[in-house]
């Protein structure tokens, strides 16, 4: 029986006020909170919302056999928790349906496991913290920022114990295979990987009400269809878009909504089911995929080019995360939340000069400056808590000294609640 994993991801960022270079050294505010919230309800009302609620529709129409994904990023739950709170009381009721799977986001939304391993990885601890909190899930499975996915990834990924990878299915990691299988990272079988179908998915969020597309006008049935008439045996297809392809890219009026609602009575027509990502990967797979440099589901290239692929976006995200090691060290509240602010994937989006043009500055120079206005400003906080005078070795002591304390803490932790069940055994 042939699966639809489907996968809605969630991501924003807080927008950045403007901040002169007189500014720096005298405010230490660095965010715009009226457009946030602008932006934030505009989403929540235009796209998350809708979807959510039609999620939900979905799940009891079928009678729970429709199963899907949702990506959010812990940013992005920070600011719904502050400007759009309905959107977390959604998130909730769907994960009470137990046919929802919340997979894990790097908790700022970042580009870490490109630059800064260690920062990747307490992200992702501090991701699935939330999760568990909040939706009661642990998470198994892995949707980096931008599908961002590499061997070294993969290495780490493993490390931690997460048993499933979610990548772009490039072709220039696939060559002549489909993406509609389960694959194995070069970590190891442990590790399973699950490639996006791109061709289907872009269908939906960039073609969906495009009348010069091949198969416009697209509904649910043709749509089933195109699925059903996939050849040979392949056990998934992947169809993962950003939850701004429906109500935001294609706007309610396109019918997106209803097309969506009305997928699982068509497909189930046709005896296809629906997986979640972590269902989708027991359906097995030995053969492995490796992905030397860098893959993102961003553009023709699918690289990382529209984040760093300029002078302005490396210089921005070297000077960031140079800091990553004196900034973990810190213990200000203040310090550490705008640290996560910052590495947002979308402010370096807005140095590209394509991009820019859809954003509140007037060129990607404009973003860029703006940015490291509020870097510099940063910088200096970083450095009155750990001047750069410290020098590496002593600082490496240092983090060896918080982390043998941490392991410590950790082994107490569960000395004291082996004593207690033990006491409460008796």
């Amino acid at each position: 029986m042939r699966n639809i994993c489907f996968c809605f991801q969630m991501q924003a960022p807080y927008r950045l006020k403007r901040y002169r270079f007189f500014d720096i050294g005298q405010d230490h505010y660095y965010y715009d909170d009226m457009l946030t919230e602008e932006q934030i309800s505009w989403m929540s009302q235009t796209s998350w919302l809708p979807l959510l609620s039609t999620l939900k529709d979905m799940v009891r129409l079928s009678r729970g056999k429709f199963h899907c994904a949702i990506a959010v990023s812990g940013q992005t739950i920070s600011l719904c928790e502050q400007f759009a709170p309905e959107v977390i009381d959604q998130l909730k009721e769907l994960a009470e349906t137990k046919a929802v799977e919340f997979v894990l986001m790097p908790f700022a939304g970042s580009l870490a496991a490109e630059y800064d391993m260690n920062e990747f990885e307490q992200q992702l601890k501090q991701g699935e913290e939330l999760l568990v909190e909040l939706f009661g899930q642990k998470p198994q499975t892995v949707f980096n920022t931008e599908l961002l996915y590499s061997d070294e990834i993969a290495d780490v990924l493993k490390k931690l114990g997460y048993k499933v990878a979610m990548i772009e299915g490039a072709k220039h990691l696939l060559s002549w295979k489909s993406p509609n299988y389960v694959y194995c990272s070069t970590a190891g079988k442990s590790l399973k990987l699950l490639m996006r179908n791109t061709a289907l998915s872009d269908e939906l969020s960039f073609h969906f009400s495009d009348p010069a597309w091949y198969n416009f006008p697209i509904d649910a049935e043709k749509y089933a269809n195109q699925l059903a008439a996939i050849e040979g045996e392949e056990p998934v297809v992947n169809i993962w878009v950003g939850a701004e392809t429906f109500g935001v890219r294609q706007n309610a009026g396109t019918g997106i909504f209803d097309f969506l609602r009305a997928l699982p009575y068509y497909a189930m027509e046709r005896q296809l089911g629906f997986v979640t990502p972590a269902e989708a990967a027991k359906k097995g797979g030995d053969d492995v995929i490796s992905s030397p440099f860098p893959t993102t589901w961003c553009g023709e290239s699918k690289d990382l080019s529209q984040y760093n692929g300029n002078d302005l976006q490396q210089e921005a995200l070297n000077k960031l995360y140079a800091v990553g090691e004196r900034v973990r060290l810190c213990s200000d509240k203040a310090l550490r939340r705008d640290w996560i602010n910052l590495q947002a994937d979308y402010h370096f989006l807005f140095m590209n000069h394509i991009n820019a043009e859809n954003t509140n500055y007037e060129s990607a120079y404009d973003a860029f400056i703006n940015y490291m206005n509020i870097l510099s400003d940063f910088l200096l906080r970083v450095e009155e808590q750990y001047p750069t005078t410290i020098e590496n070795e002593e600082l490496n002591e240092l983090l060896k000294t918080i982390n043998n304390q941490e392991k410590e803490i950790a082994n107490l932790e569960k000395e004291l609640k082996a004593a207690k069940s033990k006491k409460a055994a008796k």
